[in-house]
This record gives structure tokens, sequence and C-alpha cells, in this order.
């Protein structure tokens, strides 16, 4: 070994030195391909439609469920609740055997007083009563409990006023109103910056899709999905809904989701 040629010597240093630097190169790409799979926590909130007046809305840190109907197997292969929402005391919106099916021990479930009195000693979650025209706040998320009732002297029994809620979620700068079973009342008509909107449609229990036009094209929602359009004569005609609202504001965005 000690009659190396000296320029072999040298070579052999440098192809170490090499290899030293392709092993360092290769571990900082290593870290910077894990460091790619962390991405922007996207902070939108999605909507999930379930069936007639049920739904989720979703985002980066909770689970809202509105009105669970349809037992365990309606939410399967989705998340579990964090928060629910019930509207008014209606089979299609309290159903106690789905609260008992999901198991919601652990969640915070919101509602009006008519509907707490409805609500098994059971069920063993954090209830907070909130009532027309009162807020909460829940883990940033400000709930407003806005009136749902109706005006035509035929549907009075159906949804008395102080009764039901309605919702206004404001999640970051986000607005979503949730109609619960209502008809054009004034308390809707007046809203304000809402972003996403759910506008129920449906004969006899709430409005035509006349009435619920009418009232978007007052409060401008960015987006309104229509949803709670079925009666007793069947589905409401959402794509006469639509074209009522595009036809006098193009700039409202009228989203069809699938409900049944």
């Amino acid at each position: 070994m000690k009659n190396l040629n000296p320029l072999f010597v040298a070579i052999l240093m440098i192809l170490a030195v090499s290899c030293k630097n392709e092993k360092t190169e290769y571990k900082t790409e290593d870290s910077i391909a894990k460091s790619e799979l962390t991405k922007e926590v996207n902070t939108s909130v999605s909507v999930i439609p379930i069936q007639h007046g049920t739904l989720i809305l979703e985002t980066d840190k909770e689970v809202i469920y509105v009105d669970p109907t349809g037992g365990l197997e309606a939410f399967k292969n989705q998340k579990s609740p964090t928060l629910v929402l019930i509207t008014d005391i209606h089979g299609d919106h309290l159903n106690i055997e789905t609260l008992e099916a999901l198991n919601i021990d652990n969640t915070t479930l919101v509602a009006p007083q008519a509907v707490m009195e409805k609500i098994p000693e059971e069920i063993n979650s954090t209830f907070i009563t909130l009532n027309n025209g009162e807020k909460h706040d829940y883990n940033g998320i400000t709930i407003e409990a806005i009136p749902m009732y109706n005006l035509r002297d035929e549907a009075l029994k159906f949804h008395p006023k102080g009764r039901g809620n309605g919702y206004v979620l404001t999640v970051r700068s986000e607005r979503i109103y949730i109609s619960g079973d209502t008809e054009d009342i004034s308390e809707m008509r007046n809203l304000e910056h809402i972003d996403k909107a759910f506008v129920c449609m449906n004969l006899p229990y709430t409005m035509p899709v006349e009435s619920a036009a009418d009232a978007v094209l007052d409060f401008k929602p960015k987006t309104v999905y229509p949803y709670h359009y079925r009666g007793t004569d069947g589905l409401s005609d959402v794509e006469k809904f639509k074209s009522l609202v595009i036809s006098k504001n193009d700039s409202i965005n009228v989203k069809l989701l699938e409900w049944y």
C-alpha cells in the first residue's frame, strides 16, 4: 500500500468525497419530499347532502350534523359529529332513533327549547338551548338562532313562530344560513352577507318555489342550495327555482345537490 501511486490516491479521495456528498444530497431530497406531504389547510366549509333536510357541514376542525335523520346507515363512511344542530320537533328534523344510533355522548347539541323537551335523558350530550334571537359561540363558530314559521293561513298550524330555529353560522368569515321549515319571512329577507344558504321549498309545509326565489332575490346569498323540497305531491320544481333566481340575478350561484 505504501507504494501506491500518488495520482491513484488522489482519485480515491475525490471519489470518497463525491459519495459522501451524494448521500447528503439524497437525505436532503428525502426530507423535502416528506415536508411536501403537509398541504395547506383548506379553511372553506364543505357541504355533504344526506337526505331531505339532513346535511353535514365540515371544516378543518368541526363536523356539523344538521337535523340528523335516516339512522346510522345514512351516515355510513361519514366522520362522527362534533356539533349537532336541530331545527324543530318534527320527525324529519328531530329523530331520536338516529341520535341514539350515532352515539353523540361526547358531542354538543344545539336546539330550541321545544326540541330539548323531547330528547330522552339517555342521550348524554352537552346541551345548548338556543331560542329565536339568541346566539352562542362554539369553538370559534358563532351560532345565531333565526325564526322559522309559516305565513299562509292554511299553513299556520305547521310551524308557529317561536317554536323552531333556523340558524346562521359564522365560520371565520363565512356566513351560512340554514332555513329550517319556514316561509319567506322578513327575518330571512333581511339577512345580510350570507355566503351559503340552504332554503326549503315544499308544500304544504313550507313555501312554494316562487316565494323561496323571491326571498333569495331579496337577501342575495352568494350561493343558495335548494333543500327540503319533498312535499305531499312529490318533489318541488327546483329547476324552476333556479331559473327564477338567475333570470333576475345571475350573480347568485344556485347549486342543485342530490338530496333524494
